[in-house]
């Protein structure tokens, strides 16, 4: 048998283990069986990022994905959600999700092929299925333990921010926001090969997490060459912006950062934020110089007065969707960069 073939019977076990089953139901059995309207289902179904199959008597659904809609429509009608809300729901959970599994299929995808193909008899089909059935049995468990763990953590210390104070509007924060951008990416991109691309990402992504963790602030999103921050003080964000630029600059393989800090109320949505603070933070990272961070006028009062930081006013810049932005450049005060290197 054609390896193409053994994968075909290797992804078609895996799929039968995690979707519960194999598929028994049509487009109407679900209707039916849920009690939701088809058009319901099939916005609920494309929100969450599956295709609608072409052919609405093909049966392609499980219980799991009966259960699936019952649960997220339950949602609803316990009023855990607004109607309007449903949509908006389904659509960044799936999206966090196909994230999440392209990252996840991409690790275990190596052991995956080797544990199937290295020694099979590519005529004996049983013996495939059940390495098939073994590998999805360890695998799946751990990681979908893992991800539990994860979410449940991130969930006690989202929620523990957000009703310390049960009169505060949740979705409006004030908030530093910051993106950090390697700078000459995009050259980059035509002179590494895939694998060293891959690489750099991976080293990018893990040393600004690893700062803006440990700096208090939280990551909100990656974007290829770029990570957007937040912190819930001025300073916190300002020492993530100087301790990024002091990482990257010691990094001799490394591309320079030019990082951008905002201040100031911004929309929390689904994960993201959004708002005049997030374009001006976007707007001075675009605009500042290789190795340097551009505060806004806000989070540099918010700094003023703080000895460990310097900061110095640059001529307004003309941007779009900013009349004029008045920069400052944010540096270590040098009393106390001397202070810090002693203590090293």
């Amino acid at each position: 048998m054609p390896e193409d073939q053994i994968h075909s019977v290797v992804q078609a076990e895996i799929e039968k283990n995690l979707l519960g089953g194999t598929p028994k139901y049509t487009r109407e059995d679900i209707v039916e069986k849920s009690g939701i309207a088809l058009e319901r289902v099939v916005r609920l179904w494309i929100a969450m990022g599956f295709p609608v199959h072409t052919d609405p008597d093909a049966v392609v659904y499980t219980d799991a994905d009966l259960d699936a809609l019952r649960m997220i429509t339950g949602l609803t009608q316990q009023n855990v959600i607004r109607p309007d809300m449903e949509v908006a729901i389904a659509r960044t959970l799936g999206q966090t999700m196909s994230r999440l599994t392209e990252w996840q299929v991409g690790v275990v995808n190596s052991h995956i092929h080797d544990r199937v193909t290295e020694g099979a008899d590519p005529a004996d089909l049983d013996a495939i299925r059940r390495d098939a059935r073994a590998i999805a049995a360890q695998t799946v468990p751990t990681l979908e333990a893992l991800q539990s763990y994860t979410w449940r953590r991130h969930l006690a210390a989202t929620a523990g921010r957000s009703i310390a104070d049960p009169g505060d509007e949740t979705t409006s924060r004030t908030l530093a926001v910051g993106f950090a951008d390697m700078v000459g990416y995009t050259s980059l991109t035509r002179r590494l090969a895939i694998e060293e691309l891959t690489e750099l990402l991976e080293e990018f992504e893990s040393v600004a997490s690893d700062i803006i963790a440990r700096g208090r602030g939280s990551v909100i999103k990656n974007v290829g060459e770029e990570v957007m921050f937040s912190a819930q003080t001025p300073e916190d964000a300002a020492h993530i912006g100087l301790d990024l630029q002091d990482a990257f600059a010691a990094k001799e393989d490394m591309p320079e950062l030019r990082v951008g800090i905002a201040w100031g109320p911004v929309l929390a949505r689904y994960g993201d934020l959004y708002g005049s603070v997030v374009n001006m933070a976007a707007r001075l990272t675009s605009s500042a110089h290789p190795g340097t961070i551009l505060l806004d006028t806000t989070m540099t009062e918010a700094l003023r007065d703080d000895s460990e930081f310097y900061l110095k006013s640059l001529r307004s810049l003309r941007v779009r969707g900013f009349h004029k932005l008045k920069p400052h450049t944010l540096r270590r005060n040098k009393r106390d960069q001397q202070s810090r290197s002693k203590d090293e």
